[in-house]
């Protein structure tokens, strides 16, 4: 049993469902030395309002122990301020962070094999003036990554995105032949050692419509997209476009690829929410570690109120004990 990988899923924002979902994942079962990250006291409170009957230990010196459902087993931590569920307070910012930090040193260190994240509230961070545009970001900084890659899963349907969190009227800038080229090796090395696929076949978007109507519609299609998809394949690398996304995302195409690469986030990810919502999971690629997630917010108007659903959560932890695997 000692050989059982140690995995680490940090609680999200307090005010949020991240406790109540936790808590779930802590009823069931689950083949792993499950540790979770966040404040016992909240934790407990959120277990007694929502009617759950849970032991709750600390995680000891050696690591968690082989999880049974029911115990959940705490790397203990502080908020900063009472949590009233659903209401957000900027003090605990410092208190979420210390739990991503505490997760990313784990990993590193190797006293963890994976990590799983419930969702935190990018807002309430930012507003402590600390610069926070997400997971990725962070992770990536932390961990001394160079390029990490978000990449979504609901079932087979994989969608990676070539920008993530900055507005839309910055995604052109931000698309060039070097960050392309190195977001699609990141991918296909991704894709080869997270999934076991030798050799990924991967669909390109275009990033105006009809993937620029033969430069009619814009050229970055002509001038970035395609010469960076021609050096990828140079590379080795099976990747295929660019293509129109209107299109892409219909079976028959689906069907030529493992994994689709959007252009930016609102191109790819409601295609892959509509397939698989609430199964869905968050994988970024390009770390040191593993690490997985949920594929929704914080829900704050569900939090304690026993109708969140666990099931994102689930999957993310299901898919990191296949990647460590």
């Amino acid at each position: 049993m000692t050989d059982l990988p140690a995995i680490v899923v940090t609680t999200g924002e307090p005010a949020g469902i991240g406790p109540d979902i936790s808590l779930a994942i802590a009823l069931k079962p689950s083949p792993c030395r499950l540790a979770f990250a966040g404040d016992p006291e909240v934790l407990a409170a959120r277990a007694k309002a929502l009617g759950l009957t849970l032991v709750f230990e600390s995680v000891g010196p050696n690591g968690p122990k082989p999880h049974q459902a029911g115990t959940m087993q705490v790397i203990p931590h502080r908020a900063a301020k009472t949590v009233i569920p659903g209401t957000l307070d900027s003090a605990n910012a410092g208190y979420v962070l210390s739990t991503l930090d505490t997760a990313i040193d784990g990993c590193l260190s190797g006293e963890y094999q994976a990590m799983v994240t419930a969702p935190l509230q990018k807002s309430v961070i930012a507003d402590t003036g600390v610069p926070f545009s997400g997971h990725t970001e962070y992770l990536a900084e932390r961990t001394g990554a160079p390029y990490p890659v978000m990449l979504l899963v609901a079932g087979t349907l994989r969608v990676a995105l070539a920008t993530t969190h900055i507005p839309l009227a910055a995604v052109p800038a931000a698309i060039n032949q070097d960050n392309l080229l190195s977001t699609l090796s990141v991918l296909n090395s991704g894709l080869q050692s997270r999934f076991g696929i030798e050799k990924p076949r991967i669909l390109v978007l275009g990033l105006n419509p009809h993937a620029g109507e033969s430069g009619h519609l814009g050229r970055e299609e002509i001038e970035t997209i395609a010469p960076a998809i021609a050096t990828a394949q140079s590379l080795g690398i099976a990747a295929v476009g660019p293509l129109p996304a209107d299109t892409a995302f219909t079976p028959r195409a689906l069907a030529n690829g493992d994994a689709v690469l959007a252009m930016f986030h609102d191109q790819g990810l409601p295609v892959l929410k509509h397939a698989g919502f609430g199964r869905g999971v968050n994988v970024t690629l390009g770390l040191p570690i593993i690490r997985t997630s949920v594929d929704h917010g914080t829900a704050l108007d569900l939090a304690g109120t026993g109708r969140a659903d666990a099931s994102s959560l689930q999957a993310a932890l299901d898919l990191a004990l296949k990647c460590v695997a």
